[in-house]
């Protein structure tokens, strides 16, 4: 195990036998991003069972965008550094039943499910103590389509 201070920052299983080697597969993505054209022949994922929508992901990527299809879908796999197998799973099936099986897509899902909206406070805000917001009536929005023109169906 290693640490910095009381933090735990890597941890590997030891192994007693002669000989044997262990790979954690998400530690050689950022090297596989570099080299990609390796991604099929790395010692370290072999073995590496991915979920079938990891593999439905990359065989569209590649597809699509070659070469480049292949960066990005080790991109993706890179999401493993910080999230679970299960989130980045739910997020690639979520893109994938979209018909947008992109990163940024990717990124987007497991995003939203990090951010807990913040609960806006008054503390240090005094001038807006005085300020009184009116609920609005949604009837005035009919008003506005009304008034364009278009048809409103209530």
């Amino acid at each position: 195990r290693i640490y910095r201070g009381e933090e735990l920052v890597a941890g590997h299983r030891r192994i007693w036998e002669k000989e044997q080697v262990s790979f954690d597969p998400v530690h050689y993505l950022a090297l596989l991003e570099r080299k990609p054209g390796a991604l099929d022949f790395a010692r370290p994922l072999e073995g590496w069972e991915l979920p079938e929508c990891l593999r439905v992901l990359r065989r569209r990527l590649e597809a699509d965008h070659g070469s480049e299809g292949t960066k990005e879908y080790i991109g993706v796999l890179r999401l493993l550094e910080k999230r679970s197998l299960s989130r980045l799973k739910a997020a690639v099936a979520a893109a994938l039943e979209l018909g947008c099986p992109r990163k940024e897509l990717i990124e987007q899902y497991l995003y939203g499910e990090d951010r807990e909206a913040p609960t806006f406070r008054l503390e240090g805000r005094e001038h807006l103590k005085v300020v009184n917001v009116a609920c609005t009536d949604p009837g005035d929005y009919t008003a506005l389509l009304a008034a364009r023109g278009k048809e409103v169906v209530a």
